[in-house]
């Protein structure tokens, strides 16, 4: 699903919105998201997952086309971990245990 279809979505699940105003929702809700994580902080939506983001060393690369060693600085990425709930429904219930 792409933001345009959730957009489409969100605006077809709730008629008393607009497509322009389900758009915003949308646009607020990731600028939340987003911020948090630069700011180095966590976003955890209960039953769906959370986001965090995880630190890279720098290290030495490789420029694919000449071979050429290129330093990649250390940088922080975004990292997702799906919530219990969202596993479940995925693989089709709680998993048996033992």
């Amino acid at each position: 699903m792409i933001r345009s279809e959730l957009v489409e979505r969100l605006a077809e699940a709730n008629p008393h919105l607009t497509h322009k105003e389900a758009e915003r929702v949308v646009s607020v809700i990731l600028e939340a998201i987003t911020q948090t994580l630069a700011e180095g902080g966590r976003v955890e939506l209960r039953g769906f997952g959370a986001f965090t983001t995880r630190a890279r060393a720098a290290r030495t690369g490789r420029n694919p086309k000449t071979g050429e060693a290129v330093a990649v600085a250390a940088k922080r990425v975004p990292h997702f971990k799906a919530g219990k709930e969202l596993r479940e429904r995925l693989n089709g219930g709680p998993r048996p245990s033992g």
